[in-house]
This record gives structure tokens, sequence and C-alpha cells, in this order.
């Protein structure tokens, strides 16, 4: 009995062995690495250009883009030019908007006439407001970037006497932002070059120059201090 386990035994680590090394017909294992393959039929071999493609190196500023819907049409090319999101740096502005000193909306054609025969005497310049059709006939004798600006000039308009103005704002704030690409290849610039009418349109400058001029001035700088220490 125990000879027949022995030998029981003997036979399985045979048929084991034989089955691991293959020999055993429509029994051997699967290749792990054939079974993870992804897509194999897309692996292509490169070519010298394609390489040397890879290997370049620029940066690239876009913008700025006001806006949040000309911002996601430029992050949807760059997406579809094989550019990842993680390589985008991204720098976003608030602009104050555009304010006005302008007139109150006239009530009349002979009032909006002495109006602007006052402001002509006084030299002081000025034009009709434009779209606000519920606003109109007014008067914009300036324009600021910010409320702030807009309101002290109308106390000094106050002050000289000048009433029947009032502070406009004419234009929303807006977010502008700037895209900046600092490790693009060249088959990605290949492909953002192509592109028909991108969001960002003739706002796109190289910087591949700025770290270089930085680093020169650095030198110089250290250099300098070395200089002096002696």
């Amino acid at each position: 009995m125990l000879r027949a386990a022995v030998v029981l035994l003997f036979v399985v680590n045979v048929l084991v062995f034989a089955w691991n090394k293959g020999w055993v017909a429509g029994m051997a294992p699967a290749a792990p690495r054939l079974d993870q393959q992804i897509n194999p039929e897309r692996l292509a071999l490169l070519n010298q250009n394609a390489v040397t493609q890879l290997a370049a190196r620029s940066c690239l500023e876009l913008g700025p883009l006001i806006g949040d819907e000309l911002l996601k049409r430029a992050n949807a090319a760059l997406s579809g030019a094989g550019i990842p999101s993680s390589s985008i740096e991204t720098t976003a502005v608030n602009s104050g908007g555009v304010w006005a000193l302008a007139t109150i909306k006239m009530p009349s054609k002979d009032f909006r006439e002495r109006k602007e025969d006052t402001y002509r005497s006084a030299k002081i310049a000025f034009e009709p407001l434009q779209g606000f059709p519920d606003e109109q006939p007014t008067l914009v004798l300036s324009k600021h970037d910010s409320e702030a600006a807009a309101q002290a000039a109308l106390d000094g308009m106050t002050k000289r006497n000048y009433k029947g103005l009032r502070v406009m704002r004419l234009q929303e704030p807006l977010q502008q932002t700037t895209l900046r690409l600092s490790r693009l290849d060249g088959v990605q610039s290949g492909k953002l070059n192509a592109l028909a009418n991108p969001p960002w349109g003739e706002k796109r400058k190289d910087c591949s120059v700025e770290a270089p001029v930085a680093s020169s001035a650095a030198s110089a700088a250290n250099g300098s201090g070395s200089g002096a220490s002696r």
C-alpha cells in the first residue's frame, strides 16, 4: 500500500513538471505576458524622423483667453493634440470690467442738446452710449477699468457743479487665462500648428527663450557677486 502511494505521488510530480514545461500536448499554459497585452496591433516601430520629433522640446504660451467658453474650447483642442492636462500650466487673471462716467437717461431732445452744448463749451469730451437700449439717450464722458476710478471721476465733476451724472457698468468682469506648455515635443507642436482656426487665434508666444535668458541673468549676477567678494 505504501509503495503504491509513493509511485502515485511520483507520477503526479512528473505530470506537473511536464505540464509546466509544455511537454504535454494541449496542456501548456499560455504565456502570461501575451494575455496582458493591450491592443498589440497598435504597436509600430518609429523611424528616425519620428524619434527626432519626440526628442525635440519647446515652450509655448497661448492666450490670454477671455471667458470660460473659450478656455473650454482651448483645453479640448489641446487634448485632441495629445497634450495631457497635467502638462498645462494655467494662469488666470480677473479683469475689473469696464465702468463709465455717464449722464442720466436724458428725458428729451432739448435736454440732450443743452447737455451737449454745456460739455462743448467746457471742452469736455463725450460720446453716445453704445448698446443699452433701455438707457437711451445717454452720453458717456469717460471710461474706467474699475468702479472706484469711475466714482472718483464723478466726484470730481460734482465738485465742479456738474449735475445729472452717474456711474455705469458697461462690461462685466471677465477672467483672462493664459496656458503655458513648457514641455511640448515635436509631434505635439506639429499637431497644434496644423489646427485650423484654433480657439486662441493669433494669441500664441514662443517661451522657449525665456529660461536660457533667465539662466544667463542669474549666472551674470552670481559672477558679479563673486567679483565683489574678492
